[in-house]
């Protein structure tokens, strides 16, 4: 077996402009599947609304669910946002590690963001009334890495498997 390594030369991962278009696509979408695994070792995926704030992304959930469970226990997560970009083929997508904490709705952290008109995407629909309801706060680290964002649509066509990937610092990424 043949193993290849690829280094694109136009991606810096501190690049301001890619910072600026992956940051603007996060905070544009409300929809991620976030993957989580149990104690076991059992992966678990489910896709979520998410809000954005402080640098960091919120879900509501319940409190017994997979998600929250394998967070208490974990601490780490993995999240995919796609990003449909064209009306055509599979979305773009953004996916990055993160630590995840889970909160109390009556938390003061989640209470000053609520007094302050945030998480407006995730609050709403009676979530607040849910008596297990809990909030998960991700927050990136590391490299965010993106496919197909900030490449041009005939970049992609040329050379799908090459063209479209780029990475980010997730410390430079700031919403």
């Amino acid at each position: 077996m043949q193993t290849l390594q690829t280094t694109n030369q136009t991606n810096s991962p501190r690049d301001p402009a890619q910072t600026k278009r992956v940051t603007k696509a996060i905070k544009r979408a409300s929809f991620a599947v976030l993957s989580t695994v149990s104690t076991a070792g059992f992966p678990h995926a489910a896709g979520v609304v998410y809000d954005t704030a402080d640098g960091s992304l919120f879900i509501h959930t319940m409190g017994q669910s997979r998600k929250a469970q394998n967070v208490l226990s974990r601490g780490r997560v993995g999240v995919v946002i796609p990003v449909r970009k064209l009306p055509v083929g599979p979305p773009f997508t953004i996916q990055f590690q993160a630590t995840a904490e889970v909160f109390a709705m009556d938390d003061d952290a989640i209470i000053d963001l609520l007094s302050k008109g945030e998480l407006k995407g995730v609050s709403g629909h009676g979530a607040l009334d849910e008596p297990d309801g809990c909030f998960l706060r991700l927050t990136p680290s590391g490299r965010i890495h993106t496919y197909g964002i900030g490449v041009s649509a005939l970049a992609l066509a040329r050379d799908p498997l090459h063209a479209g990937a780029r990475s980010v610092d997730a410390a430079r990424w700031s919403i």
